[in-house]
């Protein structure tokens, strides 16, 4: 065990007072209210590019910030933006989407703070978030119901956004059609000649929002054909990925839908291991459509999911925000494309 050495208390120094807005007023050369115009990036004042470079680099030098609650106060809402981390093990894709959508946000001057929900969920998770007083809340998958959108409107929210397969009632709505994703990979390994397919189902808590829809749409794909779905129930485990290779001849299956690629290269893996030929004995397609898949030999099929662009649902809720009264907006964001390749 690494032990970390206490370091020795610091030496007493003078506390350091801290700078206002009017030392950097002072130091720029300009008024107390041109600073707040330029550090707050108002822009209903036309306030020359040299002034503007001037009070931040005074702001610099002295190492200002402005004060976010008082520009709350001033403002009557703050710009905080929170995004509740997701319950769900999130994988490079969602990743991406939420830095592109921070970026967004950042830009229209937004702060965009992620709230840790180990152990809270539903209506307390609501409330707890409704502590911080957001302008706007950004919640994943099935974290959030009606009440806990109530309560955090009551608190000030302007904002609120679900992303998932559902709406909620009162929040403006990002549907993602999971269950679309199931039937173009099912659709896909059918059309292959394949008749016996095993869908993957993740074992993590969390991802059941996903997974569900996703098996019904496999089993929606083969109604009234010849081909039957088997559930796969499946941990993101290697020794749990080499029991269920281990169980392929006796299931009787020639193809599978692994839920994502990351699933879908865990089991790939223990399948070659056990000796079963990609895809002669067993086709595998995966979705998320990651790089990593394509660097596997075979390459993997997948289904290529295209979420939102960070600019449009940044525009969504600076709209929500400048009109909070208005109907909540739903909006089907998740495209899905086949993609074949060398595993099925």
């Amino acid at each position: 065990m690494v032990q970390i050495p206490n370091p020795p208390p610091p030496e007493p120094s003078a506390a350091r007072s801290v700078p206002t807005s009017a030392d950097v007023a002072r130091l720029a050369g300009v008024s107390r209210a041109t600073v707040s115009y330029v550090l707050n990036n108002t822009g209903a004042v036309r306030i020359s590019e040299p002034t503007r470079r001037r009070v931040r680099e005074a702001a610099r030098e002295l190492g200002y910030v402005p004060h976010a609650a008082a520009r709350s106060l001033r403002a009557g809402h703050s710009r905080m933006v929170l995004m509740p981390a997701p319950s769900f093990p999130a994988g490079p894709l969602y990743s991406r989407f939420l830095s592109g959508l921070q970026r967004a946000l950042g830009r229209l001057d937004y702060t965009v703070v992620q709230y840790g929900t180990v152990g809270v969920h539903g209506d307390e998770a609501a409330r707890a978030w409704a502590e911080l007083r957001p302008v706007a809340v950004l919640a994943p998958g099935s974290d959030l119901g009606p009440q806990g959108v109530e309560i955090l409107k009551r608190s000030g929210a302007r904002a609120v956004v679900t992303l998932g397969p559902e709406a909620v009632e009162g929040a403006h709505a990002l549907l993602t059609d999971q269950e679309g994703v199931g039937r173009g990979a099912t659709r896909h390994l059918y059309d292959r000649g394949r008749r016996r397919i095993g869908v993957v189902v993740p074992a993590e808590r969390g991802l059941d929002v996903f997974s569900a829809p996703r098996l019904d749409g496999a089993r929606q794909a083969v109604a009234g054909t010849d081909a039957t779905v088997t559930e796969l129930p499946l941990r993101y485990e290697e020794g749990d990925a080499a029991r269920l290779a281990a169980r392929w001849r006796p299931l009787g299956l020639d193809a599978v839908f692994a839920y994502n690629d990351e699933y879908a290269m865990l089991l790939m893996r223990a399948l070659q291991d056990e000796g079963l030929d990609i895809p002669g004995d067993a086709a595998v397609i995966g979705a998320d459509d990651l790089m990593l898949g394509r660097l596997l030999r075979p390459r993997l099929s997948t289904v290529h999911l295209e979420l939102p662009a960070g600019r449009d649902l940044a525009a969504l809720v600076d709209r929500a925000v400048h009109d909070p009264g208005a109907a909540p907006e739903r909006h089907m964001v998740l495209g899905a494309t086949v993609v074949h390749r060398e595993s099925s």
